[in-house]
């Protein structure tokens, strides 16, 4: 459109279109809490959906262990370097038990290892719901990824700690057997048996204090009550050693020491083992039942 120069120009001002004034709805999304009644596995799902928090448990795990220390996670390395020192000084060359053993100081090392992982992981599964007793009361989310956080941070120390097997290793001069790519399965069924027992116990310690007194020295006693950690299989004799299948950890660490070294696996240990994997089953079932029955409860009894 042409314009004359003597016609004046207007600006003519057209308003915006109105904005609408219903705003998108920035609100999370609803949870409702209802009990839950009878006999319940742990739900899949929804510990899938809170994935990033178990990360961030497992990482606040660690960081809470090793905060304000000198050594860090160098501690993972002390702690079951000085129970293998007394085992190896005092029972070992002291006690000369170690006659017969080949290669004493990585048999010690091969049972403290797995044993420091299982107590560990246990304590401080055991003690998770109690230690975070304001998180439970005051926020809703699965309430199992607080053992099982602790049983996560506790499998980190155990990857550490296995670099000094490797060092061990190197300057014996033993070479690890090829079956010990089949080691992992062996950690996986001793993390299976920490977490059964680490869940039943958190829920048990909730309810009834005197679990946690318990846990302390009952974890003591049965490590001595594992004496595959610092003697020989053959030490304790042919009626010894049946009874001692009834010890899942017996079995875990037979059969984990066997993988690495590359020990033949007779019927005993297979027994073992056998054992052992019936036994972890069987305390993860339980112990996931248990925890789930009564985990509406926490809030009001913790």
């Amino acid at each position: 459109m042409t314009v004359a120069h003597d016609e004046p120009i207007r600006e003519v001002l057209t308003p915006p279109p109105a904005k609408s004034l219903i705003l998108p709805s920035t609100a999370p999304p609803l949870t409702v809490v209802e009990p839950r009644g009878g006999f319940r596995f742990a739900d899949l799902g929804e510990l899938w959906r809170y994935r990033e928090l178990a990360y961030f448990l497992v990482l606040r795990e660690m960081k809470l262990r090793y905060k304000q220390t000198i050594l860090g996670v160098g501690w993972s390395l002390f702690q079951p370097v000085a129970t293998a020192l007394v085992f190896i000084v005092f029972i070992g060359w002291m006690g000369k038990t170690a006659d017969g053993v080949p290669n004493y100081v990585l048999h010690v090392l091969l049972g403290v290892l797995p044993w420091t992982y299982f107590a560990s992981a246990l304590n401080n599964a055991g003690n998770s719901l109690v230690a975070n007793e304001r998180l439970v009361t005051k926020v809703y989310f699965p309430r199992l990824l607080l053992p099982l956080s602790n049983v996560g941070s506790a499998t980190i120390d155990f990857a550490i700690a296995l670099v000094l097997v490797a060092a061990v290793m190197l300057y014996t001069g033993v070479a690890p057997a090829w079956t010990i790519v089949f080691a992992p399965l062996a950690i996986l069924l001793l993390a299976m048996l920490a977490t059964g027992l680490g869940v039943m116990l958190s829920a048990l310690i909730v309810a009834q204090r005197d679990f946690r007194y318990l846990l302390n020295f009952g974890v003591q006693l049965w490590m001595f009550a594992t004496p595959c950690i610092y003697l020989g299989r053959h030490a304790v004799g042919p009626r010894g050693e049946q009874l001692l299948t009834l010890n899942p950890m017996y079995g875990i660490i037979l059969t984990f020491r066997n993988l690495v070294l590359g020990y033949p696996m007779d019927a005993h240990s297979w027994q073992a083992l056998g054992m052992a994997s019936l036994t972890t089953i069987t305390l993860l079932l339980a112990g996931l039942v248990y925890f789930r029955r009564v985990e509406r409860t926490f809030a009001d009894t913790i």
